[in-house]
């Protein structure tokens, strides 16, 4: 059985870990450190620690890995692979090259489309019809290495971070245990990324949370769903953000972009840059929890049509 060192953070990460530790032997988890979460700034370990303390597994927890104690150890483990699932970490040459098979990635996209640290909210954002799974082997350039296999997942018009996350997780999840043995074995193929096709999706910043009414419904509607659950599109009404979860396209209703010119007794109907509008369905207004807009609009005493959003 090989010796597996994995590396990994989010939800996403723990199915692929999961896997790992039923199939391989998995003797040691790198992770980021506890993190306070939550109004109470609780001290909350990432996900994939808490799977690898219920299997018993020693866990590292490295600020920086590259300047850590914790490398040389790592290194010493003398393991057969690293696999690695949005760590959120760039390795060191010299951990990339100690284990004999060396060290692969699970990444949610199809390279060399959408290398970085955001390539599921990008895809969504960008109005793709579909991503998927790249198993790469891993190099010191930002997700530039060779492909060993990959698979494709539609993105349906429903869909969102939260809904493709999971869809991705099990598909990683099942791509690198078809992939796994020819790379334990050397039959494995390598195919070099074209570089002139990359694209990039980093890390998602506050100023691409906020929501530009002058475009298009149907750019505003993928750049909803592009960032929900997390960390969630906003615009501004009356002086206080209101965050947008979910929202659904009205077609033939036009007006000053973010002017609210109409509301039902489900949604708040917004003009956009185009002929047609976006109506707001899930949403957070300041100072409140996160509601359905009909049990928003069932509390407001006075209209909203003519506000304008920002």
């Amino acid at each position: 059985m090989s010796k597996i060192i994995f590396m990994g953070t989010p939800d996403f990460s723990t199915k692929i870990l999961e896997m790992l530790i039923a199939e391989h032997e998995v003797i040691a988890v790198v992770t980021q450190p506890d993190r306070p979460v939550g109004r109470k700034r609780k001290l909350t370990p990432p996900p994939v620690k808490e799977v690898a303390v219920a299997h018993d597994i020693p866990v590292f927890q490295p600020e920086k890995l590259a300047h850590s104690e914790e490398l040389e150890q790592l290194i010493a483990l003398d393991a057969d692979l690293i696999v690695t699932a949005a760590f959120g970490q760039i390795l060191p040459e010299s951990l990339l090259n100690a284990p004999k098979f060396g060290a692969v990635n699970v990444h949610a996209s199809l390279l060399p489309k959408y290398r970085g640290g955001a390539p599921i909210h990008q895809a969504i954002m960008d109005g793709q019809l579909e991503t998927g799974i790249t198993i790469m082997y891993m190099v010191k350039k930002l997700d530039a290495g060779d492909i060993i296999s990959q698979s494709a997942i539609a993105i349906e018009q429903q869909d969102d971070v939260g809904t493709m996350h999971d869809k991705l997780s099990v598909l990683g999840a099942d791509l690198l245990k078809a992939t796994l043995p020819s790379i334990l074995d050397g039959t494995n193929q390598r195919v070099p990324q074209q570089e002139d096709e990359a694209t990039f999706a980093s890390n998602i910043s506050r100023d691409q949370e906020k929501i530009d009414w002058t475009q298009s419904a149907e750019d505003i509607y993928n750049h909803i769903r592009g960032l929900s659950p997390w960390p969630v599109a906003y615009t501004i009404m009356d002086d206080g953000n209101m965050k947008l979860y979910a929202s659904q396209i009205v077609k033939n209703q036009a007006g000053e972009p973010g002017t609210i010119i109409e509301t039902t007794k489900k949604a708040i109907i917004v003009a956009t840059g185009s002929e047609d509008a976006i109506a707001l369905t899930d949403i957070q207004v300041a100072g409140k929890k996160r509601m359905l807009a009909a049990n928003y609009l069932s509390g407001v005493q006075t209209s909203l049509v003519g506000k304008v959003l920002s």
